[in-house]
C-alpha cells in the first residue's frame, strides 16, 4: 500500500501537469465572459434606415459595407444566396437600377448581447416604374466592436397578392 505523502504528491504533480498543459488555457478561454453593448430597439430599427439610406446612393459598395464579412443574403428578387461581399455587389448593382425604397410595413425587435434580430414586412417602391414589391424581412445583426453589422439578410416576396 502506498505512503499518504506518496499519494499528495502524485496528485500534486499530476495537478501541475494540468496547470501547465494547452488544456488550461482552452477551458480558461471558454470561461471568458462577452461585454455586451448596450443597445436599444430604436438603434437596432435604425439599421434598416442606415441600410435604406445606403440604397439611395445607387452604389453597390456603399449598400454591401452594411454587411459583415462572413454574411449571408438571400435576397428577394434572385434565386441565388450571395455570400461573399461581390455577390452581395453584383445583386445590388442590378436591384439598385430600380430606384428601390423601402418602408417597414411591421416589424419585431428582439436584442440579445452583442446580436439583434429585426423580422417583419416591408414595401419596396421602385422608382424608375413605380412598381411595388411586399415581402417578409429578417435582417440579423452582431456587434463586431465598432459597429453593427448584417449577418444575415433573407427577403421574400410575399406569397398572396391581396
Amino acid at each position: 500500500m502506498k505512503s499518504p505523502t506518496y499519494i499528495v504528491t502524485v496528485v500534486a504533480l499530476a495537478m501541475s501537469v494540468v496547470a501547465m498543459s494547452p488544456v488550461r488555457s482552452v477551458l480558461a478561454s471558454s470561461q471568458r465572459t462577452e461585454v455586451c453593448v448596450e443597445t436599444s430597439e430604436q438603434e437596432i430599427a435604425s439599421l434598416f434606415d442606415r441600410w435604406n439610406s445606403s440604397l439611395q446612393t445607387g452604389d453597390p459598395h456603399k449598400v454591401v459595407a452594411n454587411y459583415a464579412a462572413k454574411s449571408v443574403l438571400l435576397p428577394t428578387v434572385s434565386n441565388k444566396p450571395r455570400l461573399t461581399p461581390e455577390d452581395k455587389e453584383d445583386y445590388f448593382h442590378h436591384f439598385l437600377e430600380g430606384e428601390p425604397f423601402g418602408h417597414i410595413d411591421s416589424r419585431t425587435i428582439e436584442i440579445d448581447c452583442n446580436t439583434a434580430v429585426d423580422v417583419g414586412l416591408y414595401t419596396f417602391t421602385f422608382r424608375k416604374t413605380g412598381s411595388q414589391v411586399k415581402a417578409r424581412y429578417t435582417f440579423t445583426y452582431k456587434w463586431n466592436g465598432q459597429q453593427w453589422l448584417i449577418t444575415s439578410h433573407h427577403s421574400s416576396a410575399m406569397p398572396e397578392k391581396e
